[in-house]
């Protein structure tokens, strides 16, 4: 039981923070990920799924910017589909001729797959960036799981989507007040580089300049 003195005024943030729990979660996730220990994980950009979702255009775009600066800078990338026999293969948009782990699924969470929770564990991932779709459904319940085995998920608000704007919003909230950082993708394609002295960062810095009307 918690006892708070009447005549004490607390904050409506430190109530938040109270009720939700999120003081261990802010320290735990206070550090800058390092690209050695970061898996960027792409949930079922399919066919059939694509086209209905809201902003898809813009979602294709920014999920491509997080997979070039990632294999620029030997980030590993993993690919999931949800039920391809029925919703098809992932964009070759988004695959462009490459070859990445790819899970295929019929549960929702990623973490019901006995495959892919041994190959992240396998390469000891700390921070796995979530991007794709959709958020209220497997982006929500893959990222909650991995949550409550310890690894630190970043969702890029900007690379997610639902086909209802509600659910992508309430997933948003969901997810961040359930301890998963907010980000978008520039923010995290600089979180990754860290710095502009480095060989890659021409590329890079074009990846951050390419804007979505162009």
């Amino acid at each position: 039981m918690i006892y708070i003195k009447t005549k004490q005024k607390i904050s409506r943030m430190d109530q938040f923070l109270r009720i939700k729990n999120l003081t261990n979660n802010i320290n735990r996730n206070s550090e800058v990920i390092r690209e050695d220990e970061t898996l960027l994980l792409v949930l079922d950009m399919q066919e059939k799924l694509i086209s209905n979702i809201k902003g898809n255009e813009l979602l294709i775009f920014n999920i491509k910017k997080l997979i070039k600066t990632c294999n620029l800078l030997n980030v590993p990338i993993a690919i999931t589909e949800q039920n391809p026999l029925k919703l098809g293969k992932t964009l070759d948009s988004i695959l462009e001729r490459k070859e990445y782990p790819k899970f295929e699924k019929m549960e929702f969470s990623c973490v019901k797959n006995n495959n892919f929770v041994e190959y992240i564990n396998k390469y000891n991932f700390k921070n796995i960036i979530v991007c794709g779709i959709e958020s209220h459904i497997c982006i929500l319940q893959t990222s909650i799981e991995l949550l409550v085995e310890g690894f630190n998920i970043l969702i890029p608000r900007d690379a997610i989507g639902s086909r209802n704007e509600i659910d992508n919003d309430i997933a948003f909230l969901r997810l961040i007040s359930s301890g998963a950082i907010a980000s978008t993708t520039e923010s995290l394609i600089c979180e990754l580089c860290k710095t502009s002295s480095r060989k890659e960062f021409k590329d890079i810095s074009k990846i951050l300049k390419n804007s979505f009307s162009n």
